[in-house]
């Protein structure tokens, strides 16, 4: 539907996502309008499309789905828009006397001869021209905006690519479509290819076979964690993707050789074969290869502990050492680089404590980190030390002057050692920028489980340094006194030796269902979460219990099974304010989970003096509820667990899902109380060993593991998984990580 209207007021704008509620004047009628604007005043001619829809607070409204502009043209409409605040300098009384002198050729006076303003008294040559900066400003954002919408983006989109492009927005667009894919978040192959189609871009052209070939290469890197992919594998998917046959098999190729000879990607020989590598995932293999290998033959690196401090912890703490355990901590303290590795109950934070006594001791100044939030905090609560994200220690900087960290090869980490938990969750980039704050002589002790599943994101760190043979590596595989009655650090080292978990044994600690129709599954999830196990332990709640899935889909899926809790643990109720998004329903109160990276999110946090510290970057599985929804304005408020405080728009919340349940990916670094484990059937490179394994090992209190026994054995005998293509263990087995500097 389509309807012109003249803008009478601006009710409400939220100028970090731009949604807008303005009132127009539409015929003899006024009516409410909403949605993502570009900036627009009061006086200016909007031709809406979109359709009305009925708000439960607001009434009837009309939501917009495109956007053109006209500037106003009677000497009223042009006053009140100049008066409006929206061109700098400029006030009600200024925007009066303005349109008294020049009458309906204002705009234009403001636009061609912005001079002519200092004939208008208090209005000095400098402002005149900060008045017009300010109008062409405006202008050429509104003319980008209409520009774009040609072209069926949408306005939440438009508004993003100007934000990175501004006034090159027009050029950027017309010269090359496909740079979409790699600036703008939520920008895909296939939305920048209808755009290129639409500019005329013909289907076998240059740029669109090359944006084909490394939108494949990023697929690979994203989805399958590979940072290389093989040449004739590669050529494939390209194809593929880029919808053309075998004839343009050579053309492919060709272009290959163009990015190459521009330096976008990297021909490279792994396991003797002809691959390649985007070179941003090059550079960061090798300089992790080359920083790690410096790390480790540092001069300044000499061994601090002694097997006499060892045994004074062991006296002082009341405990004795296995002979691995020794070993871990006097290779953490004499070591460059060193990695402690081991399943649940093995004494990782043992070793940890032992480490942090003796460099105490020393007076040397260490750092904790964890890759996720959830997980620095459980760092710091078992050692009792101060510990913090590595994006926090590094210092993130992702506001509009830039995207990096403080903490780098310039401005290094002021500490003698780092010791970083849950490294397995480590992607190249983290890691590389992680290795680039820190000092040559700096120690670095790399603590995780290699057994977990690898990184969300592109490389296979922890798995490749072990690989190399480069480093002093200590395994831990005995489960100490603490962890004997434990059924779940027990069963977690027989799934990961592909033995059958013990399903019959009494336990306090690991629980098994038979319940094999998934509709049973779901619902024995839901009375388990909400009812039997709060009342089996008296001291938890439904809140301590996270359900941790192998998929998304299905009914006893992840999505499924976030509904059905939702329904019985936070029902509709009248007090509350819920949204409901297509399929979707968010409500006060609600688990909910963050799913990408978000730096330029802004939050805050109360201190313990009552005092508010800002901050921005909300990243990928930070968890935490449903504060609270403002309907008015269209804003969602969520605490984090660790006490940060963001709001979300509408528009926003495809950030967002619940988190009742979550797949077993998104659980990594995270420990819960209890856990429940669906165990249905699935493909199998999802049903396998290290992400049953994995899911048992997120919980602290109690794992309860429900499904056909069948399906269960099937994960424990599977040790079948994706295969990570990475240069890294080949970078350091070949030595270039120890060349001089």
């Amino acid at each position: 539907m389509r309807l012109e209207g003249t803008v009478e007021n601006i009710i409400y704008r939220n100028s970090e996502n731009n949604y807008t509620v303005v009132e127009l004047v539409f015929g003899l009628q006024k009516i409410i309008a909403t949605g993502k604007f570009p900036i627009v005043g009061v006086g200016e001619k909007l031709e809406l499309e979109g359709e009305f829809k009925l708000n439960k607070t607001y009434g009837e409204q009309f939501v917009a789905e495109s956007i053109k502009i006209q500037k106003p043209t009677d000497k009223q409409a042009i006053e009140k828009y100049l008066a409006s605040g929206l061109i700098k300098g400029v006030g009600e009384a200024t925007a009066k006397s303005i349109v008294k002198m020049f009458g309906e050729d204002t705009l234009k006076v403001i636009e061609v001869s912005p001079s002519m303003l200092s004939r208008v008294r208090g209005i000095s040559e400098r402002k005149a021209m900060e008045i017009h900066a300010s109008y062409e400003d405006i202008k050429k954002m509104q003319e980008a905006i209409m520009f774009m919408q040609k072209y069926d983006i949408t306005i939440g989109a438009a508004l993003k690519i100007y934000a990175k492009y501004k006034q090159r927005t027009e050029e950027v667009l017309t010269a090359n479509p496909y740079v979409l894919v790699q600036d703008i978040d939520g920008i895909g192959f296939r939305t920048a290819d209808k755009i290129a189609m639409k500019l005329g871009i013909s289907f076998d052209s240059d740029i669109r076979v090359k944006a084909g070939i490394i939108f494949a290469l990023n697929e690979i890197a994203e989805k399958q964690g590979s940072t290389v992919a093989e040449f004739e594998s590669l050529k494939n998917s390209s194809l593929e993707i880029l919808e053309l046959d075998e004839s343009y098999l050579g053309f492919v190729e060709s272009s290959i050789i163009d990015l190459e000879i521009s330096g976008v990607v990297r021909r490279v020989n792994l396991n003797e074969k002809d691959s390649l590598a985007i070179s941003k995932y090059y550079s960061m293999e090798k300089y992790i290869a080359r920083k790690l290998g410096s790390l480790c033959s540092s001069n300044m690196t000499i061994a601090l502990g002694s097997e006499k401090e060892v045994e004074q912890y062991e006296i002082l703490n009341k405990i004795s050492l296995h002979e691995n355990q020794k070993e871990a901590i006097l290779a953490a303290v004499s070591e460059g680089v060193v990695v402690i590795t081991g399943g649940p109950g093995t004494g990782k934070t043992t070793i940890i404590k032992g480490i942090i006594k003796i460099f105490e001791n020393a007076k040397l100044k260490f750092m904790l980190m964890a890759p996720t939030g959830r997980a620095a905090k459980r760092l710091e609560e078992q050692t009792g030390e101060s510990a913090s994200t590595i994006h926090r220690a590094l210092e993130a900087n992702f506001g509009r002057e830039g995207r990096g960290f403080l903490k780098n090869e310039n401005n290094p980490l002021d500490v003698d050692a780092v010791i970083v938990d849950e490294v397995s969750m480590l992607d190249v980039q983290l890691m590389s920028n992680l290795l680039k704050a820190l000092n040559y002589g700096t120690r670095l002790i790399l603590v995780g489980d290699k057994d977990q599943l690898p990184s969300v994101g592109a490389g296979n760190v922890l798995a490749d340094i072990i690989a190399s043979g480069k480093f002093k590596v200590v395994e831990l595989t005995q489960i100490f006194r603490q962890s004997e009655d434990s059924m779940i650090a027990q069963n977690a080292h027989k799934i990961n030796n592909s033995e059958m978990p013990d399903l019959k044994a009494k336990s306090s600690d690991f629980f098994y269902s038979s319940t094999a129709e998934p509709s049973a599954v779901a619902n024995e999830i839901v009375s388990l979460i909400s009812e039997r196990l709060p009342n089996y332990f008296k001291d938890i709640s439904s809140d301590d219990i996270e359900v941790i899935a192998p998929m998304k889909a299905g009914i006893a899926g992840v999505d499924n099974l976030n509904t059905l809790i939702q329904e019985k643990l936070n029902p509709s109720e009248p007090f509350k304010n819920e949204i409901v998004l297509q399929k979707r329903i968010f409500r006060e109160g609600d688990k909910v989970m963050q799913i990408v990276n978000n730096y330029d999110r802004e939050w805050e946090k109360i201190n313990n003096f009552g005092y508010a510290n800002y901050g921005a970057g909300v990243f990928n599985g930070d968890m935490g509820y449903i504060e609270s929804i403002n309907k008015e304005i269209n804003e969602m408020y969520v605490m984090f667990d660790d006490g940060r405080r963001a709001n979300y728009s509408y528009a926003e919340l495809e950030e967002i899902v619940l988190s009742y349940a979550i797949t077993i990916h998104k659980s990594q670094g995270s420990e819960f109380p209890i856990v429940i484990i669906p165990v249905m059937g699935g493909s199998p490179l999802l049903m396998n060993k290290n992400l049953l394994y994995t899911a048992v090992t997120r919980a602290k209190r109690a794992v309860v593991l429900i499904g056909k026994q069948s399906n269960i054995y099937y994960m424990v005998m599977n040790k079948s998984s994706a295969v990570r293509n990475t240069m890294l263990k080949q970078m350091l087995f070949e030595n270039s990580g120890f060349e001089s500097e």
